[in-house]
């Protein structure tokens, strides 16, 4: 990287002056790497390492009784971990529980709250959409006996990147039962206008759940607000709460009396989990729709991630995140232009409908190009078919790293293009890593 670079120079008076720069140094980083990755999974904070511990050492003292004895019995970390999430998505302690993975969350919603009825048999849902949200949808249609052909509609992307809103009411009509959608969608990081949607989805009589995996710890969301029914999200992205994290789940407290479609033990009230009755009496609140026993040693990682994310707090997270993405968005424009290099930048240049990633596109070389900045220790992951997303969480991203990754690219583009081989580009990256 050019030590003269003006580029470099001011991003690193960013970081000299960024306030969360002390709550970056708890985090533990790869080596020599810039860690661009934090969609797919935030790094580990010294945080959460202590909590995992803790609870390590809770099991090795107290053996079942964890359950129920020490500093932190486990058995309630369900509701007290969502009455922490709850500030972080607008909403009341009661109707937050962190729970479940994001698909099974998704489907335990799905379960509860479609409910078709004659003509009003529809679920509204986007081609941009995470694919594993959409495989729920299907499976829940075709557990009803029901055609995805037929009652799923799904709102075609006019660019294949964003969705024009008007696209998105113009397919809710009379017959449409529930609408699920993302808060940001994965790819190209664009926001949508919660309350807008909502509101119009409410207007035709249906319901809407919302998947909030790109937005939590990144963005404001106000589900309160939005008037939403019903939400779902992963922690381990930008709130760093570790591979496998345990999720989140919102129910708004209009709908407490709705019993879960996917009864399990642990969605019963505290008294009665160990009570081992045949009859199920779901808890109240949000807590009523956990089905299994909550991860203990998944869910100390998030309790211990939350502490750095109130510490910074989301308006300051949500100002850097706006700061990082459009530095980087800058960058680009200036040293890699699509005239001259063929990226482009695939994400909403307005960053009031930008989440806390950039795609960044290539018609042609993408995979090549995310696979030369891996080389390089530059972690960024790729989307089929041309896309390279760089995220930049807040909390574990600097300004020198964004500087870095453009820097290569500007240089890995304006090498010679190597000779294809056979076989095509490799390609890899398992999982949720949405």
């Amino acid at each position: 990287m050019p030590t003269h670079s003006p580029e470099l120079a001011r991003a690193l008076a960013l970081d000299r002056k960024d306030p969360l720069a002390p709550i970056r140094r708890r985090f533990y980083r790869p080596r020599g790497r810039a860690y661009l990755d934090g969609n797919s999974l935030g790094l580990l904070s010294r945080e959460s390492e202590a909590a995992v511990q803790d609870a390590l050492r809770s099991w090795r003292l107290q053996g079942v009784r964890g359950w129920f004895e020490g500093d932190s019995p486990w058995i309630d970390w369900g509701e007290r971990l969502g009455a922490r999430l709850a500030p972080l998505v607008g909403a009341r302690g009661d109707e937050v529980v962190a729970t479940g993975s994001t698909t099974v969350n998704l489907h335990q919603l799905l379960a509860s709250f479609y409910r078709p009825e004659g003509r009003r048999s529809v679920i509204v849902a986007d081609e941009l959409n995470f694919p594993s949200d959409l495989h729920a949808v299907r499976g829940q249609i075709e557990q009803r006996g029901l055609d995805p052909g037929t009652h799923l509609r799904v709102v075609r992307s006019r660019d294949g990147r964003t969705l024009e809103e008007a696209d998105v009411e113009a397919a809710i009509g009379d017959d449409v039962a529930l609408v699920t959608l993302s808060a940001v969608l994965y790819r190209s990081a664009q926001r949508l206008d919660m309350k807008r949607l909502t509101r119009a989805a409410h207007g035709r009589g249906a319901l809407v759940i919302w998947d909030l995996s790109h937005a939590i710890g990144a963005v404001p969301v106000d589900l309160e607000g939005s008037g939403a029914d019903a939400a779902v999200w992963g922690n381990y992205k930008y709130l760093g709460a570790g591979p496998g994290s345990v999720a989140g789940l919102y129910v708004s407290r209009r709908h407490h009396g709705r019993r879960p479609g996917l009864p399990g033990w642990w969605g019963q009230s505290l008294a009665d989990r160990f009570a081992m009755r045949a009859e199920h009496v779901p808890a109240s609140g949000a807590s009523g729709w956990q089905i299994g026993t909550i991860p203990v040693l998944a869910a100390a990682a998030l309790w211990g991630a939350l502490d750095l994310v109130e510490k910074a707090g989301l308006e300051r997270i949500h100002a850097k995140g706006i700061a990082l993405t459009s530095f980087l968005i800058e960058c680009l424009d200036a040293h890699c232009p699509e005239e001259r290099t063929g990226l482009r930048v695939g994400s909403p240049r307005d960053a009031a409908l930008r989440g806390a990633h950039v795609a960044i596109e290539h018609p042609a070389r993408a995979a090549e190009i995310q696979e030369a900045l891996a080389a390089e220790g530059i972690v960024t992951d790729f989307r089929p078919p041309d896309v390279i997303r760089a995220a930049t969480p807040a909390l574990t991203t600097s300004y020198a790293e964004v500087w870095r990754l453009v820097e290569a690219l500007a240089r890995i583009l304006s090498a010679p293009v190597p000779r294809a081989r056979g076989g095509g580009a490799r390609r890899r990256r398992p999982g949720r890593s949405a």
